[in-house]
């Protein structure tokens, strides 16, 4: 059984979304009081910490950097609007991508000021010398293509995770760690009863002993090929075996899907 609270939702998008909703902050505030939700956690993307991909493309995955300090300012206001509502963070989703790691850092620590809770998650991984974003269908096709199978582009992102974690971050690194079984977006498409049961191991154990968090995250409910929440399956017992702590998270990219699947 897993200790998770029921009132907090740790993992929120906002109108600073490339790839989301213009829904104001107001909007997805006034969701959560309405849920009796009492604790929520903006985690915009980070910007990304370089040109690794097509420009086009990364462009519509985190916000500018041009953008992040009014990003901050923004959650700024709105805390101070509802401070005797609901507990308002403000924070990030930050992508680990391996080879960036410096760059990172760097974002970070200009941008920690802002930073009260987020979260640190895996959307890349490297094969060679390209990256693939796992959870666009024709790049998951295309990273099977180059490994050769699906286990092995498991392996692969199961290996840049466990990366993420150990990796040093500086000050500001966020403490839980993002959908950690992203990979099985397309399970539905893509069966895979595989589990490298020793790397899931080594990353709960990894998660335990740095005193990170895991992303308790009910978007996977929402995606079409996948159906169930991340984490599930063994990786799920690992975080209940090891007691690490939890949070929920919507992954909301519209005010309608605060709290989603649930309150």
């Amino acid at each position: 059984m897993i200790n998770v609270k029921k009132n907090r939702d740790g993992h929120m998008h906002s109108p600073f979304c490339p790839h989301g909703t213009k829904d104001a902050f107001e909007l997805y505030v006034n969701k959560a009081i309405q849920l009796g939700i009492e604790e929520i956690t903006f985690t915009e993307h980070m910007p990304l910490p370089g040109i690794f991909m097509d420009k086009k493309f990364l462009d519509e995955c985190a916000m500018d950097i041009s953008v992040t300090d009014a990003y901050l300012l923004e959650v700024k206001k709105v805390k101070e609007s509802y401070k005797n509502i609901i507990k308002i963070n403000s924070g990030f989703e930050v992508d680990f991508v391996e080879g960036y790691e410096g760059k990172t850092r760097e974002l970070l620590n200009r941008f920690g000021y802002g930073i009260e809770d987020g979260i640190i998650s895996v959307h890349f991984i490297k094969i060679g010398e390209q990256y693939l974003a796992i959870d666009v269908l024709e790049q998951f096709k295309e990273a099977i293509k180059k490994l050769g199978t699906i286990e092995k582009v498991y392996d692969k992102y199961y290996e840049t995770l466990l990366l993420a974690i150990k990796a040093d971050l500086g000050n500001f690194k966020p403490k839980r760690i993002g959908h950690p079984t992203l990979i099985r977006i397309f399970n539905n498409k893509y069966p895979c009863d595989y589990e490298p049961y020793e790397l899931l191991d080594k990353i709960a154990k990894e998660i335990k002993n740095n005193n990170y968090e895991v992303d308790i995250n009910t978007a996977g409910l929402r995606k079409p090929y996948c159906k169930e929440v991340y984490p599930s399956g063994a990786f799920l017992d690992l975080v209940k075996k090891y007691n690490i702590a939890t949070v929920y998270g919507s992954d909301a990219h519209r005010s309608s899907d605060v709290g989603k699947d649930f309150i």
